[in-house]
């Protein structure tokens, strides 16, 4: 079994689209094409819609654009790039006039890790976390908040949080403070600090306590913060005025999922805009400030997400379906009618999948062991099913929404119904099921959601035992070596976990030092503080009871889950006479997204199933090998489709 080449080049032209942010003015937007070539650089467009898209950055070999921000008088973007996934990235400002040349402001591979650059109103300065120890100037194991003389390239340490953590730092527009978290007081937590610039003045202005995180945005005249909490059951959004210290709550509603929150950027506008989450996809409301006034907006079959509104009235939103890569369009918010949709990202035609070779997502539930329900996206198989592969996304905090992805198009095209589970530890579907998966830590009933998953496909005659697969890359890759570990041959047939751990207690020690207090908030703690849970819940230790087929996949570069798993896994494996394929790529880190290399793994993944499910036969009940039951509550109700 092979795909057709054909859809194969189509489905490789459809590149991934990413960070899409409208300058200050209004006049541009400017995003990231992952896959649109070899070391992309960042794309730009006029939001007038009346020029097309051009790179902005011509692509250096090996090298791709990681993130980037606009520069305030939006003449320019201070641009992060790294080579071959490595991580480490180097600072340039690239100006939209083509004929100024991209200037350096950090050097690539500096030897520490750099977040969330942005140029200061003055043009002199940068603003960033990184891992930069201030004694040494090496990498550590703390991210500080720095401050960055562009013209002399002098760093200055302005704080130091107690624990290692994403500090997302955010320059209020006027230049004078900077938001940023900190999770001094729990490994999981995230509490909101303000560093005044003129003063030198740090203070701790909102925390949520013990575990739970907040996140926020500045208001466009820099004096209040909008931000988003998590409360004892479900997520809050509030209001403080920086200077008065004072607190106001605007949604404490369990009915509103509230999820994420923008402030427009209108020097007058007391309008929010509030995402929502629920059933793992997103939508957008108008939260009036004065008046407390709640509006549902961008509702439909599409995801909508709004970017930034136009003076004209119109917004420009990212569009997400599942049968079209993700673009960028203006829509009226007062009559989203989708046919009058502009688009700003367009790519060239029939050089795209046509929707009708691609399968929709549909969504799928279940229940689990404890009755918890558990929903996922579906994609059937184009024309007689082969088989069914279990695609798992990574983070844990994180879900699939159902839009264009192109592992489980390449697998439908293929013959193989594909279905991603949100199981407990995923965002979308509120914050007690996000918080779920920390009762038992990594390793223990969100394996078992994938489990009654795979059954509850079986139940509804979608998938048969000895013919279903996994894969998945990051927490993907970890579910995919657990359940080849620990799933018999009848339940998992085939594994081929991308970039996955296979040994906690060497993923804490190996993986980026910001990444450690995330898997200390899974685990309940340290590897040394708990060292019989690491062990029994790390794939490596339970190889012995592999019975299906092996696909190990890894990028070389990778700093997240590094090379060194499938090194001591592959030892395990040898030292034990288990059989297994490797698939590595030398020139990719945390995932493959090169379109050359996507192409490989996409070919491979779909050879690899095929091989290790073998013929089909031609009676249904030939294949079939003893169903395990799936076990219901008894108020849980119909299993599947919903």
């Amino acid at each position: 079994m092979s795909i057709d080449p054909g859809f194969l080049d189509r489905l490789i032209a459809a590149p991934r689209l990413l960070f899409p942010a409208v300058s200050p003015d209004g006049r541009w937007v400017a995003w990231l094409w992952n896959g649109k070539a070899e070391g992309n650089g960042p794309w730009v467009a006029p939001t007038a819609g009346d020029v097309a898209p051009r790179l902005l950055l011509e692509p250096f070999s090996g090298w791709d654009c990681d993130s980037f921000s606009w520069a305030p008088d939006s003449q320019a973007l201070i641009v992060a790039r790294r080579r071959d996934g490595e991580e480490q990235v180097g600072l340039q400002r690239v100006w939209l006039d083509p004929a100024r040349p991209a200037e350096a402001l950090l050097p690539d591979r500096p030897g520490y890790y750099v977040y969330t650059a942005q140029q200061h109103p003055d043009g002199r300065r940068l603003i960033y976390a990184a891992s930069r120890d201030p004694a040494t100037g090496l990498g550590g194991d703390i991210l500080h908040l720095y401050e960055h003389d562009i013209a002399t390239g002098t760093q200055r340490v302005l704080a130091s949080p107690l624990r290692s953590c994403k500090l997302m730092p955010k320059l209020d527009p006027t230049g004078r403070r900077i938001l940023y978290l900190r999770n001094d007081h729990h490994p999981s937590g995230r509490a909101l600090w303000v560093y005044e610039l003129e003063t030198g003045t740090d203070r701790e202005l909102y925390n949520p306590g013990g575990p739970a995180k907040a996140e926020g945005v500045w208001s466009p005249d820099g004096s209040r913060i909008a931000f988003v909490a998590e409360g004892p059951s479900h997520k809050r959004l509030g209001l403080i005025d920086v200077a008065k210290d004072e607190l106001r709550w605007l949604v404490d509603d369990p009915a509103i999922p509230v999820e994420h929150v923008r402030w427009p950027s209108q020097a007058d506008s007391d309008r929010l805009v509030v995402i929502e989450s629920s059933a793992a996809r997103d939508e957008a409301g108008f939260l009036d400030i004065g008046t407390g006034a709640y509006a549902p907006v961008f509702r439909g079959g599409d995801i909508l997400r709004p970017i930034a509104p136009l003076p004209d009235g119109r917004w420009v939103l990212e569009r997400g379906r599942a049968t079209a890569p993700t673009s960028v369009v203006t829509l009226a918010a007062e009559a989203p009618d989708l046919l009058t949709a502009h688009e700003l990202t367009p790519l060239p035609e029939g050089s795209l999948p046509d929707p009708a070779e691609l399968s929709p997502a549909e969504p799928f539930w279940w229940h689990s062991v404890d009755g918890l329900r558990i929903q996922g996206w579906l994609y059937r198989a184009k024309g007689e099913a082969r088989g069914a592969v279990i695609h798992v996304h990574g983070g844990p905090t994180a879900h699939y929404d159902g839009r264009f992805d192109p592992i489980p198009q390449a697998l439908c095209r293929a013959g193989f119904h594909v279905l991603q589970p949100n199981y407990r530890g995923s965002t979308g579907l509120g914050l007690a099921f996000q918080e779920a998966i920390k009762a038992d830590g990594w390793g223990g009933r969100e394996q078992e959601d994938i489990r009654t998953g795979i059954l509850a496909l079986m139940n509804a005659g979608l998938a048969r035992p000895g013919r279903v697969g996994i894969t998945g890359l990051s927490y993907g890759g970890y579910s995919a070596w657990w359940a080849i570990t620990h799933f018999p041959r009848e339940v998992i047939a085939a594994s081929a976990p991308i970039c996955g751990m296979t040994d906690l207690v060497t993923d804490y020690w190996t993986t980026r030092p910001d990444l450690r207090p995330y898997s200390e908030a899974m685990m309940g703690g340290t590897p040394d503080e708990l060292p019989q849970k690491y062990r029994e819940r790390s794939p490596i230790h339970a190889v012995d009871r592999i019975e299906g087929a092996l696909l190990i996949v890894q990028g070389l570069t990778d700093p997240n889950v590094t090379p060194e798993h499938v090194e001591i896994m592959r030892a395990e494996l040898d030292a034990r006479g288990i059989p297994y394929e490797t698939l590595l790529f030398p020139d990719e880190g945390h995932g493959i997204v090169k379109p050359g290399n996507c192409r490989v793994l996409y070919e491979r993944l779909v050879a690899f199933f095929d091989e290790a499910f073998g013929p089909l036969s031609a009676d249904p009940g030939a294949d079939d090998i003893e169903m395990v039951e799936l076990p219901l509550p008894p108020d849980a109700g119909e299993v599947g489709l919903a």
